[in-house]
């Protein structure tokens, strides 16, 4: 049985090579509102997108969140916080950073709920997605609530990045870990 959810659910890959055009705001409607309609603990709705397309400001945030992450007590972060090649957000055009109200029940499983369905938008569009942690070294600075334009009471927690795959070319799935599902009957 064909199904197109569950077709964009399995061809959904990290894209981290994306062209420089920015997306078309039609379809970052259509994304963002992928977005808000996940579900919620208590219909709660705690999240806050903060869309940055400002180049400028991606940059920013990128090097600052680069700087922290080169003082990390963890090697592979610290390597990549020092690498002058890396680039956090791969280059994407546009930046989604997704935060949670502090007061809702489940704010960041509510959050990490509306990426998922917004990278499974962003494939059913053709749109290249990657959801970053990393970026949380940036959030850890006193000066991200003034440049994300937070409202009070909200905490980032991921970023998502979107563009226009610069590979078209379908990168196969890795193997799926089995012995994962236990039926109580």
């Amino acid at each position: 049985m064909t199904n197109q959810v569950l077709e964009a659910i399995k061809k959904r890959r990290s894209v981290r090579k994306y062209r420089p055009d920015q997306i078309a705001d039609q379809e970052l409607a259509l994304i963002l509102e992928a977005g808000i309609y996940a579900p919620s603990g208590h219909n709660s709705q705690p999240w806050h997108f903060t869309v940055i397309q400002n180049q400028g400001v991606i940059q920013h945030i990128c090097q600052r969140a680069k700087e922290g992450m080169a003082k990390s007590e963890i090697a592979w972060v610290q390597k990549m916080g020092t690498n002058p090649n890396y680039n956090l957000v791969h280059g994407a055009p546009t930046l989604i950073v997704v935060s949670g109200n502090q007061e809702a029940y489940s704010p960041l499983a509510d959050c990490s709920a509306s990426i998922q369905n917004m990278l499974i938008a962003a494939e059913s569009l053709n749109i290249g997605s990657v959801w970053i942690g990393l970026i949380n070294h940036f959030f850890q600075l006193e000066e991200s609530q003034q440049v994300l334009e937070l409202p009070p009471g909200y905490k980032p927690y991921y970023g998502v990045c979107l563009g226009y795959k610069a590979i078209e070319k379908p990168i196969n799935a890795p193997a799926r870990k089995e012995g994962v599902i236990k039926y109580i009957r």
